[in-house]
């Protein structure tokens, strides 16, 4: 009796691996060929001014969308996750040294980077926030690209992405957003200039830079990936709506809460809102506060 009931125990054990095996199989494929697909998206042409002017705005926007974070401050990249079940991330090269743009790498190119999360070659960015970056206005892309151009050449030549298993399955349940070009509307149009006056209208438009880790509503929740900590809701209604102006200018600007909370700047990218200007955090505060 006993050596039945092992000996059926192993073949619904050794049925489950199967399944199990052959589900992850399909979820691989699935990702595998979603991220070999080729998109072909018409941008309109931009002119690319590159005055004092535009290349100050360009250099002030990288600081404040965690260009710097993901690519470093010289813009050339970096590897910013390798680990064995999510994989490896490699952060692109930007600058025109050897392992970073090609020397055909033009404007549209940049544009559809920014507006569509697809490479030269029409494949989808990864775990770039295309998503954010496709709310940017035109003249604020343009002044981005403008910068990027005129970046110093660094020669730093990277090991391509590798998505592991862990992400996969994330991917494919729609947990993370591995492949921001799914996630874009694609027909939107740009407005050519972002609303610039201290208010609601400017911290909505500041606010698609959270909207990655706190949701498009931002009222947070779980976490974006394994081992990070659940997202805060930004509305009137989470912890952050009891803060002061001057509170929230002050925690995001330390990464110290009115509490005396150190926060983890790998938790709450605090390095990155520190250099936003004290209107923009302004104007952030009031559009959460108008959340309700």
């Amino acid at each position: 009796m006993l050596r039945k009931i092992f000996k059926w125990s192993g073949i619904v054990l050794a049925a489950l691996l199967i399944l199990t095996l052959v589900a992850y199989a399909g979820i691989s494929l699935n990702v595998h060929n979603r991220m070999q697909e080729r998109y072909r998206y018409t941008v309109a042409p931009v002119t690319i001014l590159s005055d004092s002017v535009s290349l100050l705005k360009g250099a002030h926007l990288l600081a404040i969308k965690g260009c710097y974070e993901c690519h470093g401050t010289q813009m050339s990249g970096k590897i910013i996750a390798d680990d064995g079940m999510i994989g490896r991330v490699s952060a692109a090269n930007l600058t025109r040294g050897r392992g970073g743009l090609p020397a055909d790498y033009t404007s549209e190119d940049w544009f559809r980077a920014l507006q569509h999360g697809i490479g030269k070659d029409g494949r989808p960015l990864v775990l770039m926030p295309a998503q954010e970056t496709a709310m940017m206005s035109e003249s604020d892309m343009a002044a981005i690209i403008a910068y990027c151009n005129r970046l110093p050449p660094v020669n730093n030549q990277l090991p391509p992405t590798s998505i592991g298993p862990a992400a996969r399955i994330l991917a494919f349940f729609d947990k993370i957003p591995l492949l921001p070009v799914e996630k874009i509307d694609h027909l939107r149009t740009l407005d050519k200039v972002a609303d610039t006056l201290e208010g609601i209208g400017q911290g909505k438009y500041l606010a698609a830079s959270c909207s990655g880790c706190h949701g498009a509503d931002l009222k947070g929740g779980e976490a974006l990936l394994p081992g990070m900590l659940p997202a805060p809701d930004l509305s009137a209604g989470g912890n952050t709506g009891k803060w002061t102006q001057a509170q929230f200018i002050y925690t995001l600007r330390t990464g110290t809460t009115p509490s005396g909370h150190p926060m983890k700047n790998e938790d709450m990218p605090w390095q990155m809102t520190a250099r936003y200007t004290d209107k923009e955090l302004a104007s952030l505060y009031q559009y959460f506060r108008s959340l309700k």
